[in-house]
């Protein structure tokens, strides 16, 4: 299988690239800094640039199967301006899998009833921009022809994968307070080869 990882300098997106590596797939990274690459170089294909710039998705796009999304956020609203870039793109390279790691803020809310996490009593969260820029992305998502699945962590710790780790459709699993960049990582991939979650926010924790 052909992929094509963004964010696979951050700390999930350098995981599900060690895991996509390790089982000898075709790997493709766009990176503003390969420096920053976790992984030997030669292990895959590297295309630096930036993913908003159209010209530099196109690169990275071309000859894969699925783009897998690992993408943090920032202070430039990166992750929700690129998306739409991004969804074109694979729209005029006829690319429609996409999975995305997204945060538990924007699932739904339990307690409060047509409302996101973050917008309600159960986010912890003073600061709502993170979150707001996951929302705007994922909408743009539920907006296109692409087969998405959004994968929503809770508060990510460094770790390896314990294997026992809770998922839902739409919620954060009842009591979740944690879940660690491992398991994360390794759900994200399991995504590959399953089409359970399409079109779905999927929720993660311990």
């Amino acid at each position: 299988m052909k992929l094509l990882i963004l964010g696979a300098t951050g700390r999930v997106g350098t995981e599900i690239t060690r895991m996509a590596i390790a089982d000898q797939h075709d790997v493709k990274v766009l990176v503003r800094s390969p420096g920053k690459l976790a992984v030997p170089p030669d292990a895959l294909t590297v295309v630096q640039g930036n993913v908003l710039h159209q010209k530099d998705l196109s690169e990275a796009m071309n000859g894969v199967d699925i783009v897998i999304s690992a993408l943090n956020t920032d202070k430039n609203d990166t992750l929700s301006r690129s998306m739409p870039l991004i969804i074109q793109e694979m729209s005029d390279q006829d690319l429609d899998r996409l999975i995305m790691v997204g945060t538990a803020g924007i699932l739904n809310s339990r307690t409060e009833s047509e409302r996101y996490r973050f917008q309600s009593s159960e986010s912890k969260r003073r600061s709502t921009t993170a979150a707001e820029d996951h929302l705007a992305a994922y909408r743009s998502l539920k907006q296109s022809d692409l087969k998405w699945s959004v994968v929503c962590p809770t508060a990510l710790i460094d770790g390896r994968a314990e294997g026992h780790y809770r998922v839902e459709r739409d919620y954060l699993p009842e009591n979740g307070k944690r879940i660690s960049v491992g398991d994360t990582a390794e759900f994200v991939y399991s995504l590959l080869g399953q089409e359970e979650y399409i079109y779905s926010r999927v929720g993660i924790a311990y």
